[in-house]
């Protein structure tokens, strides 16, 4: 005679025994999906120095000017854009091609104290939409016009001069820059600028590259002094 009851329970158990197998594979798979998203993010920032210690912070687009600020400009985008092409890229290093105005795409911020809100940081300083409009409207030198309306092109050259403008007038930041660099005070020029760019230091924001800067100041001085 078959006995029903112990198949049944075998039956059961085999059914316990296999949702508890896939409980324990998604619970896996959510661990292995974690740490492979975790070492995404290592392998990302170990590329970007491994660029950065090849090619440093490429030179400006823009021509002449005074080494010094030319130097902390760079410096600043070492730290801010650190990537090969980084007058066309956004915040999440994903790259524009259309540069005839600032790009204005708003990239949710996945981790630091603004997690979740959105940014439209673009370009080689990493502008925001709303410190470009303000600042090309002051520092831009070559607008196009139609009627009463003007364009600031957000072009390589013209990131360079707005930036270049905004850092040597003195007005703008209580403080002569210019000055303070060629007299060794990039420490304080660092922490001057850094509630404009929190990676800069002594903000809320600090990254990996954010102590090596004064280093990497110094080493960008030396090259622009070179080709001055």
């Amino acid at each position: 005679m078959t006995n029903f009851s112990n198949d049944k329970g075998n039956f059961t158990a085999q059914v316990g025994n296999v949702l508890k197998t896939a409980i324990i594979l998604v619970m896996l798979s959510g661990l292995v999906s974690v740490f492979i998203q975790e070492k995404k993010n290592e392998f990302k920032k170990a590329g970007q120095h491994f660029i950065s210690s090849i090619y440093g912070s490429p030179p400006l687009v823009m021509d002449g000017g005074n080494p010094y600020i030319r130097a902390l400009m760079r410096t600043i985008s070492s730290s801010e854009s650190n990537y090969i092409n980084p007058y066309h890229v956004i915040y999440s290093g994903k790259y524009v091609n259309d540069l005839r105005k600032h790009p204005n795409i708003c990239v949710t911020i996945v981790n630091g104290p603004n997690k979740g809100k959105c940014t439209t940081a673009s370009g080689r300083y990493q502008f925001l939409n709303t410190t470009w409009a303000e600042k090309a409207v002051l520092y831009h030198p070559e607008p196009s016009q139609f009627f009463l309306w003007k364009d600031y092109s957000f072009e390589p050259e013209y990131q360079d001069k707005v930036l270049y403008n905004w850092l040597t007038d003195s007005k703008a930041w209580d403080e002569d820059i210019s000055h303070l660099l060629e007299h060794g005070e990039i420490d304080r020029v660092l922490k001057l600028l850094s509630s404009t760019w929190t990676s800069l230091g002594y903000g809320i924001e600090d990254n990996t590259m954010t102590k090596e800067l004064p280093q990497i100041y110094n080493k960008l001085l030396k090259e622009e002094l070179k080709n001055n």
